[in-house]
């Protein structure tokens, strides 16, 4: 049997779109289950669009996210090379093949008369397609038009009144009716093939047995086939996974938010998360458990399980499954994260000392259990580096009035002037020691101390804000509350 190949060819005309990006990860998936092997390569025959950029951008996203090829752009491998414009040598021998059995042929149309073509159908109530008009001009025409410098495309000459039939292992069946595709073109009047025609060569060559990819290419794909049979290819089997709607149902874009890898990486989501989420995106585990690394992605994946129906892109399902991992991940890898969210914040700047760097993580880690994406870290320690401390709102300035509140304060600054070391353990005993001596307790003990800290009702532990704020800090707090109190 055959080894499992499958591959991932992203057009670097842009960043990754989270679209993509789910493919990659499906097909890596994929590959890693079966024992298979990754492939990337990168379809760059969109030439006014396509940039070296585009392709570094990729590459690096997909590294990011955990997602590693076996062969390919970058890599390398016998076959080679790995972008398309690269290709043009092996893609002319098939061209120059379909054109000497007469399966394809050049046509020297305008733009103008495939629009006006186009407009008749349309007014008929037909199907838009080119009704091959050049397939019938004689050698000698061809060659008189050819001397006269009018430019051409080539095109495949599709068989009329045949169905084409998709099996596809996520869809089943797919049927086309051959008479509604109309001769397409695989090769640009500037002689660059087009996606249609580069992918069944690369693909064929370079023995991809699985083509794992969007439900939108699914339109395509008969045209592919048609390719594969001219040629006599092997066809390697093929799976379309839905489309990624936004919250709306609509397919997802711009207007739902962020849709590239790199904006979810800049906003402080962890690859890992990413990833969990991305594959729960049309694909069902066979258990209710929602958190996977990918170790048991690779273990439990298989195409059996991806669905038809489209997958929503739900954000608060990312936040979720990101807080998860937030809230497992090793402190010092929050921490780094956290520092360029600081620095765009003003709170620090780049010369960071040893003691600001472990007090930066003192701060991440009680804070980490409230945040979603580590971009919400600057709005969570702004309690310790802001001096306005002012309470949040009505409530807050209600329980700052109790009766208790002022010798309560007062206590609890002497406390904190008395101390040789303020720590956790301070702020756990402290409050049991108030506690004793003024028989204050539960949210009438904590609850003022906390808003005369921070301003606010909720947020890290109250030991953890003791220990972060030290004596200086809030000695200076506390004083300013019992001055605003008088």
């Amino acid at each position: 049997m055959k080894q499992i190949k499958v591959r991932f060819a992203p057009s670097p005309t842009g960043h990754l779109h989270i679209g993509g990006a789910r493919t990659a990860l499906f097909n890596y998936l994929y590959a890693k289950h079966n024992n298979g092997k990754f492939l990337v390569r990168i379809e760059d025959t969109d030439l006014a669009r396509s940039s070296y950029e585009s392709e570094q951008v990729i590459i690096n996203d997909l590294r990011w996210l955990g997602i590693n090829w076996d062969e390919g752009i970058d890599v390398g491998g016998e076959n080679g090379p790995y972008r398309s414009t690269e290709r043009k040598d092996v893609y002319n021998k098939f061209i120059d093949k379909l054109l000497e059995s007469g399966k394809a042929y050049r046509c020297f149309c305008s733009q103008e008369e495939i629009e006006a073509e186009r407009k008749m159908l349309e007014e008929k109530g037909e199907l838009p397609r080119y009704l091959g008009k050049c397939s019938h001009l004689s050698e000698e025409q061809i060659q008189k038009n050819i001397a006269e410098g009018k430019k051409f495309t080539i095109r495949f000459k599709v068989p009329l009144n045949e169905t084409i039939t998709v099996n596809d292992k996520v869809r089943g069946n797919v049927e086309f009716d051959s008479n509604g595709v109309g001769d397409f073109i695989i090769v640009k009047s500037d002689g660059i093939p087009v996606y249609n025609f580069a992918v069944v060569i690369d693909d064929h060559l370079m023995e991809i047995t699985h083509v794992i990819r969007a439900e939108e290419h699914l339109s395509n794909t008969p045209r592919q086939i048609l390719i594969y049979d001219a040629l006599g290819f092997e066809k390697p089997e093929f799976a379309h996974v839905s489309l990624i709607l936004g919250h709306d149902h609509t397919k997802m874009s711009k207007r739902h938010g962020s849709t590239w890898v790199e904006q979810y990486r800049d906003q402080g989501y962890l690859p890992d998360a990413i990833v969990n989420f991305l594959a729960l995106l049309g694909w069902s585990p066979e258990t209710e458990e929602e958190i996977f690394n990918m170790d048991q992605l690779i273990s439990q994946f298989s195409l059996d399980r991806v669905s038809k129906n489209p997958a929503v892109f739900d954000v608060s399902k990312l936040n979720w499954v990101n807080s998860q991992y937030i809230k497992t991940t090793h402190v010092e890898y929050l921490t780094d994260l956290a520092i360029p969210h600081l620095k765009n914040a003003g709170y620090i700047n780049d010369d960071i000392s040893k003691d600001e760097h472990d007090r930066i993580s003192k701060m991440v880690a009680a804070i980490r259990s409230g945040i979603s994406y580590m971009a919400e870290v600057p709005a969570k320690l702004k309690i310790f580096y802001s001096d306005d401390v002012t309470p949040e709102n009505e409530e807050t300035m209600d329980i700052m009035k109790g009766e208790q509140v002022s010798g309560l304060l007062e206590v609890f600054m002497t406390k904190v002037q008395e101390a040789d070391n303020i720590d956790e353990e301070f702020g756990k005993s402290v409050l049991k020691v108030i506690q004793k001596e003024t028989g204050i307790k539960g949210k009438n003990l904590f609850m003022p101390i906390r808003i005369a800290l921070t301003g606010q009702m909720h947020g890290p532990e109250l030991y953890d804000i003791i220990a972060i704020l030290g004596k200086d800090n809030m000695i200076k707090r506390i004083k300013s509350f019992l001055q605003n109190l008088h």
